[in-house]
């Protein structure tokens, strides 16, 4: 698979003008892929309680299916006291009674395989809920023992060791450290948590974490299942010595130094913090890319890895590594045209250089959703959220049409797409939660300054009219549903034309057709700075990111964001035309 960086394609600095950059030329079916992640509490619950579980994941699979995605990644359902939603793992072998057992694992699995969709589940490797067994050995066992040298336990400084290890400023707000106490009452070391207080960060220079986490990896790949998404994945080795750091006041929780809504693209690697994506990361991928070896068929590893700039974020899918990294700097990236040109093409030549295929990427479960974001009045972190009293609330109705449009944008970009539950319907961030509803654990450690990551994780509407909008059998709901999401149900957009479900369909229908994914882009000129314009092969796309309309050549109409009347191309609208 090449792409063509033209004269007038805003091509990175450091790629060469006017050339061919070679991607990788290998038929995995994870280069072009198009993923659906599942967040399995909010997408469909079986039994009534409020939680969405596995066998109702498998009820609802046909509905990928018929979506036409190729995948689906799982976020963790594995035993964790849910502190963190399930990324605080108990026991990294089994299934919480929430959301069902092994064995419905392995049901929901084998009907997957059998509608064609790959599975891929959320491996969490940086920490631990404090609930695992090896951490409570590792507080049961002696200062210097093999049992706390698993976890990142140190004296504290100060007289009496009063004093944290260091200034680390935790992801979730607060400090990143955690005083332990004796058996006897005294007051112990302290441990390292990156996130929350009941997630321990592991030691990942010891060799006994590395070899158990191989296992982990054997035991879901003896199961079955096709790769794994790596939670983390640039934050599992610490700069020797953990020196203080600050970061810069416009750096998103998960950055590395530079705020997410700001990609320093063009930019020298920028500050790294001691925490993040330090070298020694990438000896621990290259022994997992062998365990995947051990294994027939396609298997692939995709790292959540808050990198900048894209050249450094390309050394994680070398091709001894990963396979897969998110493009965070696409996801972050404002609705202006010259940024998302730049953004595109520095994606495809970093990626490129690597031999790796880019990712794109617009919601997931950390972010505001893109129906939202992209009509926010003001700048929003990572992490942030957005709430009743956040400055700059969105404008709904923008707010779906500037989705609409991003999203035909990037279903026909080449590489693999990521796609999170309920964009497909639509949906908008839930922002008027009630402050007592709230679940995740920014909101708590900031004392409600961070709305956090609810908003864009209340269950989804399958069903208007039904209790729980059909996400479950009673009107439970582990977090409150608007009262406005009839229009957003699937049932009630599905074979209307022009719904957002049916844009999807359509898209990905005609991405396959057109083998987008496989291809290549080439710019074209002539339409003013604030239109996005490429062919990538059969297929032509244009996005009107501008303010004024823009006049469409004549060709076939084959996919529209939103009606094309008159040759007329209206603001923030995308559409797809025949060559």
């Amino acid at each position: 698979m090449t792409v063509e960086l033209t004269e007038t394609s805003g091509a990175p600095e450091s790629a060469p003008q006017s050339s061919l950059i070679a991607i990788g030329s290998g038929t995995e079916w994870w280069r072009s892929a198009v993923i659906y992640q599942i967040y399995p509490r909010s997408f469909a619950d079986s039994d009534g309680d409020g939680i969405g579980d596995l066998p109702g994941i498998t009820s609802r699979l046909d509905s990928l299916a018929d979506l036409g995605v190729d995948a689906i990644w799982l976020s963790p359902f594995f035993t964790s006291p849910q502190h963190d939603a399930g990324y605080d793992v108990a026991n990294y072998v089994d299934v919480d009674p929430l959301f069902g057992t092994l064995a419905d694992f392995d049901a929901m699995l084998a009907r997957a395989h059998e509608l064609g969709l790959k599975v891929i589940v959320d491996l969490v490797p940086n920490h631990t809920s404090w609930d695992h067994e090896w951490f409570k050995a590792a507080l049961a066992a002696p200062e210097g023992s093999p049992e706390r040298d698993r976890y990142m336990f140190r004296d504290g400084l100060g007289e009496n060791g009063e004093i944290a290890p260091n200034n680390w400023q935790s992801v979730f707000g607060g400090p990143m450290w955690e005083r332990t106490t004796n058996a006897d009452g005294t007051p112990g070391q302290w441990y390292l948590h990156i996130f929350d207080v009941s997630q321990p960060d592991l030691n990942w220079e010891n060799p006994w974490v590395r070899e158990q986490m191989l296992g982990v990896l054997r035991f879901w790949l003896d199961r079955g299942v096709d790769g794994f998404r790596v939670d983390v994945a640039h934050g599992l080795i610490k700069e020797a010595g953990l020196p203080d750091y600050t970061p810069p006041a416009d750096a998103g929780s998960m950055g590395g130094g530079v705020s997410p809504l700001e990609p320093g693209i063009d930019s020298d690697d920028p500050p790294t913090p001691p925490y993040w994506a330090q070298d020694g990361v990438h000896e621990i991928y290259r022994s997992w890319h062998e365990v995947l070896d051990e294994y027939e068929g396609d298997r692939v590893l995709c790292a959540e890895a808050w990198v900048e700039p894209l050249t450094k974020l390309a050394r994680w899918v070398r091709p001894d590594e990963m396979q897969q990294a998110f493009n965070f700097t696409y996801l972050s990236a404002s609705w202006n045209a010259p940024e998302l040109r730049k953004v595109i093409d520095t994606s495809i030549y970093a990626f490129g250089t690597v031999g790796a295929p880019s990712t794109w990427v617009l919601s997931n479960h950390d972010v505001v959703r893109h129906a939202s974001r992209l009509a926010l009045g003001a700048d929003n972190l990572q992490g942030d959220g957005i709430g009743p009293k956040s400055p700059g609330l969105p404008d709904t109705a923008l707010g779906l049409r500037r989705a609409r449009a991003a999203t035909a944008l990037m279903l026909a970009l080449p590489g693999s797409s990521y796609v999170y539950q309920g964009e497909e319907l639509g949906l908008p961030e839930a922002i008027h939660l009630p402050d007592e509803a709230r679940q995740d654990p920014t909101w708590f450690r900031t004392n409600g300054k961070r709305y956090g990551r609810d908003g864009c994780r209340v269950p989804i509407p399958w069903e208007a009219g039904k209790p729980s909008y059909g996400f479950g059998p009673t009107t439970a709901s582990w977090l409150p549903q608007p009262g406005d999401w009839d229009e957003y149900s699937r049932d009630s957009q599905t074979g209307v034309p022009g719904s957002t479900l049916e844009l999807y369909k359509l898209a990905l229908s005609l991405r396959a057709e057109h083998r987008l994914g496989m291809g290549a882009i080439e710019w074209l000129p002539g339409y003013g700075d604030d239109v996005i314009a490429f062919s990538n092969g059969a297929v032509t796309v244009i996005s009107n990111i501008g303010s004024v309309p823009v006049e469409l050549p004549a060709a076939e109409v084959l996919l529209a964001s939103e009606a094309v009347t008159e040759r007329v191309l209206a603001v923030d609208t995308t559409v797809w035309l025949a060559n």
